[in-house]
């Protein structure tokens, strides 16, 4: 796969996370993805983000392209090299543009499922729900910009979530290839996220029994972000095989980067 570097504005980004127990994650987590522990918990989430103005980076905004789309994702850690990495994992990605699903997994790391997305928004408010054509995956969400954290959040303070997120800059998604994940990096180019208060919070993934035993991931936090100018650029794959102990014979070892990252 080849993916020209990117660039655009996230018009709206919204970040609802679940706390998860790490032995759940680690249990559904492929290799050589491990959980990443925050405060002694799993961090898992939804990203909901609408995107614009999104074109390869030697063309002007004018001719990019708009689209909704949703990322479930789970804060991970790996070795290579002898070195500890962070980032995420995406299992699962959803998108209104048919465009993207078209060129998921050929020129856009991962597959794209196709979705269809309400949105509803003022300055403060936000209610975005989403359903995958394909049935598998709903989501809704609905919440105010507030200044504070809720008092159960494994973050301690708005800062240190932003940190957390800073350092989520490298993403892999799941493929049609069980054992290949491909890579995504982010910068952006200003930085700025406030707190949700949220109202409603439904999750199909996360609240799916089958996969998290009751109680194993509850919500825990959200927070909106507008208007940042970013860029995207593709990393080589993680492809996993039996050399090497089972180490990862493929991965990315770039790790400049501005702000914010994927998580």
């Amino acid at each position: 796969m080849w993916m020209p570097s990117v660039r655009g504005v996230i018009d709206r980004r919204i970040l609802v996370n679940y706390r998860v127990d790490p032995d759940v994650l680690a249990s559904i987590l492929p290799a050589p993805f491990r959980p990443l522990k925050i405060n002694g918990c799993g961090l898992g989430g939804i990203c909901l983000i609408r995107l614009k103005q999104i074109r390869p980076g030697f063309l002007p905004g004018v001719l990019g392209f708009s689209s909704e789309n949703a990322a479930h994702r789970i804060a991970v850690e790996w070795d290579q090299d002898g070195t500890r990495h962070e980032g995420v994992f995406v299992p699962r990605r959803d998108t209104s543009s048919r465009l993207n699903t078209l060129l998921g997994g050929r020129v856009f790391p991962g597959v794209h499922h196709h979705a269809t997305f309400e949105v509803e928004e003022t300055l403060d408010r936000f209610r975005v729900k989403m359903s995958s054509d394909d049935g598998d995956v709903r989501v809704i969400v609905a919440g105010r910009r507030s200044s504070r954290l809720p008092p159960t959040s494994i973050f301690h303070s708005v800062e240190e979530a932003s940190a957390t997120f800073c350092r989520g800059s490298l993403g892999y998604s799941a493929t049609a290839t069980q054992s290949v994940f491909e890579g995504l990096e982010l910068r952006t180019f200003n930085w700025h996220m406030d707190p949700l208060a949220i109202e409603t919070v439904q999750s199909s993934y996360f609240e799916d029994d089958a996969i998290f035993a009751q109680g194993s991931a509850e919500f825990d936090s959200a927070f909106v972000m507008q208007g940042i100018r970013h860029e995207w650029t593709g990393r080589p794959p993680i492809c996993m095989g039996t050399a090497a102990a089972g180490e990862p014979r493929t991965v990315t070892a770039n790790r400049s980067r501005t702000a914010l990252g994927q998580f």
